[in-house]
């Protein structure tokens, strides 16, 4: 938000009656008390009484002092001595209510300390309190009488960053252009924080053109937080209301920023409560929860909490609680110098380079003999020698990439582990320890050599099964079907696993293996989530892919597989998300089920029809790129060449047959678009038939009302006899330039019974010098009398210039209708989900907001198409299906939720976001991205 929407937003606030408050709420030195400075310092003076209070939650000043301080500040008189906060509340209830004031209390800490300084009852109407706190406001005013509105300090941009730290730096808005690059880094390291941007500043002004000075100051931060920006930040973390909520952010702060919120929680509960600690965190500000729902803590509260780790003891890591550096974890583990104070350990070898990789068969297991309450253990890629008996028995989490024995250790206690993540180990064979009962997840992913696991059944509580790319895998015990607490399994690229004949393992070290018949593969009646992508699967009755079973399932991916169709899902009355992609055999899909709200199918090039139970389209979101062959989904679109349609398909437009060869370049929806023939084609959507033609003259397509603008008007003639009216034709000749178009095919009547904003979901593109005409036919003749006035235009928005447009009158014969009812025809069906507050259908699939975003659509663009009746904002996330949903049934999981707990951080740059997925499609090897990218989005939501 810029300084001047920020200034419309205040003085909006400031005029509106009967608004009281102004709760600004953001992380410590986000600048929430210079906002509220700003606002008192402007508008003081027209207010009878002001009174601003600031840094509340230090304590220096009680809450008796501090309500005889602003009760003097909005009475006008001498301050009066308050003996207990119970009875200056009421006093100060009564001067609310009588006297017009500007108040600003400054960093509250909680609801209690509001109530106690201007009470419960009614604020005079045309008084004003800003409020500023770090915490989380929802529920503050939840009960009461007041209205408030919030405003969330929202951290810094690059640019202003840059602009802020050279103003400090340099007092100039830009660095010296040999500084260019220092300062950039220095903006990252800031991570848009004002306070540190200006501490930073300050304290690199007085030398602020030497490159060596910012290095060495950029060093200072990294290693060691200034005091200033520890001492405001540290609040937040002392007001936090239990020891085992500190405790639970510094974990969070050391090994868990940037972890999948759930498998966290999972890992932290049983010694943290960290279901609701979390929760306190992100109300005290924190913590965060982004969209892909992982744990973000900003880099100062970061660096705060291991701040606060170090000073247990500045000069041996051994001795702290937490030791989250490889170097630190390596000498610690070579000298055998553990201590009885670790409680979580992280050593990553290849963080450590290869100057190290010698020196990792040296370390033993003897380091962890005084590590007695050693709850989390990392190890990336770490060879041990010596008994793992050492090992402590208090162990929650033990992560450790590239394991290097066969199997697991027998001396290795297990019994308290939460969550193994052995992802790229040597492990040829997994047995299940006995005394296992508190797993509740199991990583195994790409351990190639994996080709057994035994006695599953010993893990009750087991939620996640990761078996991502164990290509050698060959048995799963039987008993999996068992598990009760199962509902994740990613068996993706387990090629061998479901195979009809595999190797006998009992047999192999002595003849070699011997093929035998696979059991029936029994699939837990729990699961939730099923992986079940590259596992080249066809439907046999070793696996029965039906899934009778599993009534809960909610999210199933059979990618890649060899499948010609789907058995019916009926029966699966949970299931939301449905991943068909690359399944390039498949032919159609029908019957798909009706709580489907996400389907899949990219890459499946002889698919050719999709249809629902309900004979409805409702999904959220539907990927389809690179079927080309796909020409219908049922209730969303039908795209046909005219050259396959008969009479019947084309009706009174029968016509076009004779046009059949000729080509247009079609443009709008690139997924559907792609690999398409150019010839002519036949668009239904919403009930409306619609095609592109190169500019031909033809006498069926000379209309009865013509304009050479972009609109025309008409009235409803009497209808000829013994004919009635179905709809009209539409149409207009236009020209394309620029990249990117948009118009809408707008008709309304001057009583309003109709009002229609139609955009196609593709249409022809006219080359440079070339013109096209779009012609359609909207049944809409049942819905229009003898002497409606009609307006017809083509609304542009931007990229099409309109030549002319016109329009004729489409009847049917009278006998005809009365032997046929079922020709009665009518536009679109429902169309509730399309409809504007203003009872106007917007007959649009597609979510014009995306242009905003990038600045190629300005934010005027919807008045131009409905006025200044309603705010564009009315249309934004506008879906496939029109207006998102608001889902409020409990038992419906949020789709977002819906996700696999793995985490591929080599991927997550590239593949983070759908706009960086539109510009893989550029890329040379943009299939093989696609694909990397429809992995990475499976695993990160089963969506």
């Amino acid at each position: 938000m810029t300084s001047h929407e920020k200034e419309i937003k205040i003085n909006s606030w400031l005029e509106q009656c009967n608004l009281e408050f102004l709760v600004i709420q953001g992380m410590g030195g986000s600048g929430k008390t210079t906002l509220a400075k700003y606002i008192y310092n402007s508008n003081w003076k027209k207010f009878e009484f002001a009174s601003f209070l600031e840094d509340i939650s230090l304590g220096e000043t009680t809450l008796a002092k501090l309500q005889e301080q602003l009760l003097k500040d909005i009475s006008g008189g001498g301050k009066r001595k308050i003996p207990s906060v119970s009875q200056g509340t009421p006093k100060i209830e009564q001067a609310l209510e009588m006297n017009r004031a500007l108040i600003v209390l400054d960093d509250l800490t909680d609801r209690s300390q509001l109530v106690k300084l201007l009470g419960t009852s009614k604020i005079n109407s045309k008084s004003k309190i800003v409020v500023t706190t770090r915490e989380n406001t929802d529920n503050w005013f939840a009960s009461s009488c007041w209205r408030y509105q919030k405003y969330d300090m929202k951290l810094l941009n690059d640019d202003e960053s840059l602009e802020l730290l050279c103003h400090h730096a340099f007092r100039a808005k830009k660095p010296v252009v040999d500084l260019e690059e220092i300062v950039k880094r220095t903006v990252k390291y800031c991570e848009g924080h004002p306070m540190t941007l200006e501490v930073f500043g300050s304290s690199i002004m007085h030398d602020c053109y030497s490159k060596k000075t910012w290095e060495c100051q950029m060093r200072l931060f990294e290693s060691n937080m200034d005091s200033r920006l520890h001492d405001v930040l540290l609040r937040s973390y002392e007001s936090l209301p239990f020891d085992t909520v500190k405790q639970l952010f510094l974990h969070i702060a050391c090994f868990f920023n940037g972890i999948d919120k759930d498998y966290a929680e999972k890992i932290l509960e049983p010694d943290y409560q960290a279901t609701s600690g979390i929760s306190t965190l992100i109300q005290k500000g924190l913590l965060s929860v982004p969209p892909n729902k992982t744990l973000k803590i900003h880099r100062l509260f970061q660096e705060m909490g291991k701040h606060i780790v170090r000073q247990e003891s500045m000069n041996l890591p051994a001795q702290r609680s937490r030791v989250w550096l490889s170097n630190d974890s390596h000498m610690i583990l070579r000298r055998g110098k553990g201590s009885n104070k670790v409680q979580g350990l992280t050593l990553d070898m290849k963080m450590l380079g290869d100057d190290f990789a010698f020196k990792s068969s040296a370390l033993k297991t003897d380091a962890f003999k005084k590590m007695e309450i050693l709850k989390l253990l990392q190890l990336n890629f770490v060879e041990l020698g010596g008994s793992y008996e050492h090992v402590s028995e208090n162990l929650r989490w033990l992560c450790w990439h590239g394991f290097h024995l066969n199997t697991i250790p027998s001396d290795l206690y297990m019994g308290n582990l939460v969550a193994i993540d052995m992802s790229y180990s040597n492990l040829e064979v997994f047995e299940t320890p006995k005394d296992i009962q508190c797993l509740k997840i199991l990583n195994l992913k790409d351990s190639h050599n994996l080709r057994e696991i035994r006695n599953i059944n010993r893990i009750q509580k087991l939620e996640s099964l990761i078996l991502w790319n164990c290509y050698s895998l060959v048995n799963v015990c039987k008993t999996i079907g068992g598990l009760t607490s199962l509902s994740l399994l990613n068996t993706t690229g387990c090629k061998n696993l479901y195979n009809r004949k595999q190797i006998d393992l009992s047999s192999a070290s002595t003849s070699g293996g011997v093929v035998r018949e696979q059991h029936t593969f029994s699939f837990p009646v729990s699961l939730h989530r099923l992986f079940l992508k590259d596992c080249h699967l066809t439907h046999t009755h070793i696996l029965p892919l039906s899934f009778r079973d599993q009534p809960f399932l909610q999210y199933l991916n059979l990618g890649s597989s060899l499948l010609e169709s789907l058995p019916s899902y009926d029966h699966l009355k949970r299931l939301r998300v449905l991943d068909l992609s690359f399944c390039t055999r498949l032919t159609c899909l029908i019957d798909l089920p009706n709580t489907l709200a996400e389907l899949y199918i990219y890459g499946c090039d002889l698919l050719k029809k999709i249809a629902f139970q309900s004979h409805r389209f409702t999904l959220q979101e539907f990927g389809y790129k690179g079927c080309i062959n796909l020409y219908e989904v049922e209730g969303f679109f039908k795209l046909v060449p005219i050259a396959k349609l008969d009479e019947t398909d084309l009706g009174h437009m029968k016509w076009l047959q004779e046009y059949q060869n000729h080509e247009v370049c079609l443009v709008g929806d690139d997924e559907l678009i792609a690999g398409r023939s150019r010839h002519i084609q036949m668009l239904y959507e919403f009930d409306i038939m619609s095609t592109t033609m190169p500019d031909i003259r033809d006498p069926n397509m000379t209309p009865e009302y013509i304009s050479e603008s972009g609109s025309l008007s008409f009235d409803v003639p009497s209808c000829p006899k013994n004919k009635r009216l179905k709809g009209l034709n539409v149409g207009f000749k236009y020209s394309m330039f620029g990249e990117d178009w948009a118009w809408f095919c707008k008709i309304s009547t001057i009583i309003g019974v109709v009002d229609w904003m139609y955009n196609p979901k593709v249409i022809g593109k006219s080359e440079v010098g070339e013109v096209c005409m779009w012609i359609s036919y909207l049944p809409i003749g049942s819905i229009l009398d003898i002497g409606d006035t009609v307006n017809v235009s083509i609304v542009v928005i931007f990229g099409v210039e309109v030549l002319e447009c016109g329009v004729s009158l489409v009847y049917s014969n009278q006998e005809t209708l009365e032997n046929d009812k079922g020709c009665i025809e009518i536009l679109g069906g429902d169309l509730s989900g399309f409809e504007l507050s203003t009872r106007g259908y917007y007959l649009c699939r597609r979510d014009y907001f995306d242009l905003m975003e990038v600045d190629r659509l300005t934010h005027d663009w919807f008045r131009s198409l409905v006025g200044d009746t309603i705010d564009n904002t009315e249309i934004r996330g506008w879906r496939k299906t029109g207006r998102p949903k608001r889902v409020n049934d409990p038992s419906f999981t949020e789709l977002k939720t819906i996700r696999c707990i793995i985490h591929g951080p080599q991927l997550m740059f590239i593949l983070t976001n759908r706009r960086t997925f539109t510009s893989l499609k550029t890329c040379p090897n943009h299939l093989l991205l696609i694909k990397l990218w429809h992995s990475h989005q499976a695993c990160l939501r089963g969506k």
